[in-house]
């Protein structure tokens, strides 16, 4: 069984970082995409950074360019999100989720998803 879980959201303030972490099992990285999103409040759900199984490559969206960093570490069956110079916009619950498609361009409407983890960034 499939499973995604998410930790490390919290309240920081501006400027500040955090590092969101995603325990995954029941399947391999090699032949899944996985990747963060985020839903801030009234808005939609938009892709941030993820890894594709096709060749490894990474895909950021543009907000995250320069700030956030995708990682993974096989051996612990965890992917991480390093977060630096959040910002209000920033909050908002993220999402891990992991997909099928074997895209190079991954920030699609993946199949699987964690529950999600609250970033609040406020002074």
């Amino acid at each position: 069984q499939l499973q995604l879980d998410e930790s490390g959201g919290g309240l920081v303030q501006p400027g500040g970082s955090l590092r969101l972490s995603c325990a995954h099992s029941g399947f391999s990285l090699h032949y899944t995409d996985i990747g963060w999103f985020r839903q801030a409040p009234g808005k939609e759900r938009e892709g941030v950074s993820c890894i594709s199984s096709s060749d490894g490559t990474t895909t950021d969206a543009d907000f995250a360019k320069g700030r956030f960093t995708i990682s993974r570490d096989n051996a612990k069956n965890t992917v991480y999100l390093q977060m630096n110079s959040l910002k209000p916009e920033d909050t908002a619950v993220y999402y891990c989720a992991a997909g099928r498609r074997r895209s190079r361009y991954c920030l699609y409407d993946m199949e699987y998803w964690g529950k999600g983890t609250l970033v609040t960034v406020s002074s």
